[in-house]
């Protein structure tokens, strides 16, 4: 059932045809298609729209969602900048109510808890790729910078994530002494520093570079190991580690 009562989308042109149940059988057909081609295939065998398209049925249950679909892709870039984006900024757009974003919403926070589930109490050498995953999951389609610490146990277990700052679309606030103190109260052994860059390229800024050395110190003061600093951004990220800058 639909989370609100009103449709939200606007009508297209369509032949009139017979409806049932005040939704006319084009748009019933369609629906059903839809989802048999998900059982069978499963999203890989959908496009963007599609998988966008099976979101907004519970939200617009009458009409056809296609052109609603299609235009928040390409105001958002892909599925994933659909589900990122701010709530402010989805109820600009033609068609979108508070029944769409709801649906949006749930369906990015329910990915953002799986995603945790795979990290959360998990060694972190061995979950590495999931680390990465969730790191894009929730960060990669920020339209600001958001600044998280990872904390790690004595064998290198995630014992908590959490967001340290959140800034404007080129910097975000980190203080060292913040995060030694945490990770002081936390008893962690070990910390992976990440945060995202809105425009889409992960090159660190020099202001990134002392950053994280001004990090490394105040850590290494107290016994605690900076294992690395992950940039993420659109569709890669970059690991201080790898590139030598630890």
């Amino acid at each position: 059932m639909p989370l609100f009562s009103a449709d939200e989308a606007i009508t297209p042109e369509a032949p009139p045809r017979a409806q049932e149940g005040g939704q006319p059988s084009y748009i019933r057909d369609h629906r059903r298609r839809l989802r048999e081609r998900f059982m069978v295939g499963g999203a890989g065998a959908m496009p963007d729209y599609e998988l966008l398209e099976l979101v907004l049925f519970r939200a617009i249950p009458r009409r056809d969602v296609k052109p609603l679909a299609r235009h928040l892709l390409e105001q958002f870039g892909d599925f994933n900048g659909v589900l990122s984006a701010p709530p402010a900024r989805l109820s600009t757009i033609s068609g979108v109510g508070d029944a769409v974003i709801a649906e949006l919403k749930i369906i990015e926070a329910a990915s953002h808890r799986l995603s945790r589930s795979k990290v959360m109490q998990r060694q972190v050498l061995s979950s590495w790729g999931a680390l990465i995953d969730y790191c894009h999951t929730t960060m990669a389609h920020r339209a600001t910078e958001q600044f998280r610490i990872f904390y790690l146990d004595t064998k290198n277990t995630l014992i908590a994530d959490e967001e340290q700052a959140t800034g404007t679309v080129d910097h975000v606030p980190v203080y060292p002494r913040e995060v030694v103190k945490r990770a002081l109260e936390l008893n962690a052994s070990a910390l992976i520093l990440v945060h995202n860059h809105p425009s889409g390229d992960p090159t660190p800024s020099e202001a990134d570079i002392t950053m994280t050395r001004r990090v490394q110190d105040a850590a290494e003061v107290m016994g605690i190991t900076l294992h690395d600093h992950l940039i993420i951004g659109k569709s890669c990220e970059l690991s201080f580690r790898s590139e030598g800058y630890l």
